[in-house]
């Protein structure tokens, strides 16, 4: 499964970038990768770990802002078409399992 956070949040004050700031960085640090500037996605192995990050989520919140989570399955996410300048792009692959040594 992909899990995706969206989120429009404030940068009026010095006080909500840092605060937009500090919620990136935190799904960058659980392992999201940026599609897009307000757009970050995640591979999860299942509903129990989508679950774990939801949580993370909402721990983690900012104090002001929209954010919304969506899960869609891995073949939902081979089906997106990607275009780029103006150019349509191959579909990202699901990443393989991670090997620890």
């Amino acid at each position: 499964m992909w899990i995706f956070a969206m989120f429009d949040l404030p940068v009026e004050t010095k006080d909500d970038r840092r605060a937009a700031t500090k919620f990136r960085h935190f799904l960058l640090d659980q392992g999201f990768e940026m599609s897009q500037f307000s757009i970050y996605a995640r591979f999860c192995n299942g509903k129990e770990q989508v679950e774990t990050y939801l949580r993370r989520i909402e721990n983690n919140l900012p104090p002001r802002g929209d954010i919304h989570v969506i899960t869609i399955t891995d073949r939902q996410y081979e089906n997106i078409v990607r275009f780029s300048s103006q150019s349509r792009r191959a579909p990202k692959k699901t990443p393989g399992q991670l090997a620890l040594f």
